[in-house]
């Protein structure tokens, strides 16, 4: 007769097995959930260049660019029964060099960015606990019971005066500032042309690879429309008041000595 451990360890191996299997399955299964409606478009808004620190560790002075966007997107075919969360972010593509003649690459740089979570499944353990432990004896829950019961009542509650967005994904943004400006590694930044703006985003799924948008280049991927702005070009420096009149100031008296003269 085989050992209590040898008998453990057959059915542990069978377990790992069964798991290994539906974990496959439930990744392949993503396949036949049509991405290709996904679209997306950004626009922007306003942007100027500034110089100064663009973060709190830099230790010099230089030019940055601050954005401001709009973004209409509808991820929501990206969502199915596997999806954990999508992660979608703006970036700007624009010259590495001053000279647009340059064979440089064009150099990417993330300005916004957010996470957003998969809506709860019906049959998760907070929901099942949110309806079980409710209709259960007080003898048998105790004060569990109680808790679940007050939270049941105020989540009805805040559901009825809130509105839930049943497709997810789905994003209206108007004048969005970017969270990340965008430096150089020149110190240099106004006059660079033919800059976009594009979107890309990220999922995530429980069990199963990582799949990206269509325009980045990594497998697997997405299908769908990625939207990209129109060309534009970082503006000359805006410069801060108190230089501006300094300057001012300089230029009329200069102007003042050559009339003397």
């Amino acid at each position: 007769m085989h050992s209590s451990l040898n008998r453990a360890q057959a059915v542990f191996g069978f377990f790992t097995t069964v798991a290994l299997v539906v974990a496959g399955l439930a990744a392949l299964s993503t396949l036949f959930f049509p991405t290709d409606a996904t679209t997306a478009s950004v626009q922007l808004k306003n942007v100027q260049v500034v110089k100064g620190r663009p973060h709190y560790y830099s230790t010099k002075r230089e030019e940055y660019a601050q954005i401001r966007f709009d973004l209409d997107a509808d991820l929501s075919p990206l969502y199915n029964w596997n999806t954990k969360q999508v992660f979608v972010y703006v970036y700007a593509s624009y010259s590495s060099s001053d000279n647009p003649d340059s064979s440089l690459r064009q150099s990417e740089a993330v300005i916004w960015d957010a996470i957003i979570p998969a809506p709860p499944s019906p049959y998760s353990f907070d929901a099942l606990k949110e309806k079980v432990l409710p209709h259960l004896p007080a003898s048998i829950t105790g004060s569990a019971g109680k808790k679940a019961k007050r939270s049941s009542k105020a989540s009805a509650k805040k559901n009825q005066n809130k509105k839930v967005d049943e497709q997810p994904g789905v994003l209206r943004l108007r004048g969005q500032k970017a969270k990340y400006q965008i430096s150089d590694i020149t110190g240099r930044l106004a006059g660079r042309q033919n800059v976009t703006l594009a979107v890309g985003w990220n999922v995530q799924p429980w069990v199963g690879a990582l799949w990206w948008a269509p325009a980045t280049g990594a497998v697997p991927r997405t299908e769908g429309n990625v939207g990209r702005s129109e060309a534009f070009e970082f503006p000359a420096l805006k410069q801060k008041k108190s230089e501006a009149g300094k300057e001012g100031a300089a230029t009329a008296g200069a102007g003042a000595g050559a009339g003397a003269a």
